[in-house]
């Protein structure tokens, strides 16, 4: 098996819903972090083997295989490929998985791998349409459960005693890590500004500053009377894009490229479809082994904040350093474009190993039906 590294990594400002992405097709946006891709690297795009790109709502704007139309309209030649796929939230971390698996093979010298999700244009569940997606024997295996995230959520949060204080706590810190990071420029050599229809968008959208828990405590649950869960604790409906390019250290010499990490292992991970956000604890012992490593070997973890209580049941089972999570914010103050999430926390991660030389970097996602992606990857130095 071949070493697999990464010798850039981009992703778009991610933008809140209706705001200033939302007029940009997804097609368009993809374009704009694949091209950027060429421009930090300044490689030709016909040495690209593949293009593996991640999208939930694959209908719409996103329908008839995006990851190929975003190629196309990124004006790269007509013979590169280009694929969609789909792990929920973890589409576009997944879209690196494969990415990594045809380079480390053999079979492929040079791929990119991202994704994207204007949830503007395409809303949460319009995949979904008027039909049942789980099927009539799902459904009579778990008692015709919902399969509601934000119920699930709520089920987590009961299991690991997190009150809503203690949830507030946590998604005000995030506004204000992220806060933060924007303030000394943590995410300037990684966010590619988009032009759009009211000018150029350079920055997230979505911190809020001055979030506190007793403004949160204003806001009502979103999803069971007396709950716990309601907007302000949970990720935000975004737009954005991220791509990442894979090769072998071999190649990039070749090409005269630098790699930022190497690949040290992946996997992926089935968990309880109920609680179904519960899926990076499991991933998280698993790649740890896979990887040969001690969780105190890791200087940076990034677990998808798609609600509060999933990094903070991560960090109960863990017992991770919370000192070490998600230390630029997550999705709940930065923005969780679905498709483009996964690739959007690896470049924060790989920015963020760089800037800090942190060795070893983890990242995990939940998904939707409960599985979850994770992905060690280690920082090389010059």
């Amino acid at each position: 098996m071949r070493e697999v590294v990464v010798v850039e990594a981009v992703r778009t400002p991610f933008g809140k819903r209706n705001g200033g992405l939302s007029s940009t097709h997804p097609a368009d946006l993809s374009a704009v972090v694949l091209n950027a891709l060429i421009e930090r690297t300044g490689i030709d795009p016909a040495v690209i083997d593949d293009v593996i790109w991640g999208c939930v709502s694959q209908v719409g704007d996103q329908s008839s295989n995006i990851g190929r139309y975003s190629v196309l309209a990124a004006g790269w030649p007509e013979s590169i490929p280009g694929t969609t796929v789909n792990r929920a939230c973890g589409s576009s971390q997944q879209a690196l998985e494969f990415a990594v698996q045809g380079v480390m093979s053999g079979q492929q010298d040079v791929v990119v791998a991202g994704g994207v999700e204007v949830m503007s244009r395409v809303p949460l569940g319009a995949a979904k349409g008027d039909g049942v997606p789980y099927g009539p024997n799902v459904l009579a295996r778990y008692d015709d459960y919902s399969f509601n995230q934000g119920i699930s959520a709520e089920l987590i949060a009961q299991k690991w005693g997190l009150s809503r204080r203690v949830l507030d706590e946590f998604a005000s810190a995030s506004h204000e890590l992220a806060a933060a990071a924007q303030d000394r420029g943590a995410f300037d050599g990684q966010i590619v500004a988009v032009v759009t229809e009211d000018g150029n968008l350079t920055a997230d959208e979505g911190v809020r500053r001055g979030t506190t828990p007793d403004k949160l405590a204003a806001l009502k649950p979103a999803f069971q009377d007396g709950g716990v869960i309601h907007a302000g604790n949970s990720s935000q409906i975004s737009d954005g894009a991220a791509a990442v390019l894979v090769t072998t250290p071999e190649k990039a010499r070749e090409i005269g490229l630098t790699p930022l990490v190497r690949y040290q292992a992946g996997v992926v991970t089935g968990s309880d479809p109920v609680l179904m956000l519960t899926g990076p604890i499991p991933a998280t012992e698993k790649v740890l082994r896979r990887a040969g490593l001690a969780l105190s070997d890791v200087g940076v973890f990034e677990v998808n904040e798609a609600f509060a209580p999933v990094p903070l049941a991560w960090l109960a089972e863990t017992g991770a350093d919370p000192r070490l999570l998600n230390p630029l914010g997550g999705a709940i103050a930065l923005g969780h474009p679905l498709g483009g999430s996964g690739a959007g926390l690896l470049t924060r991660m790989i920015h963020h190993m760089r800037d800090k030389g942190i060795r070893y970097g983890l990242q995990t996602m939940c998904e939707g039906g409960g599985t979850a992606n994770a992905t060690i990857v280690e920082l090389v130095t010059r």
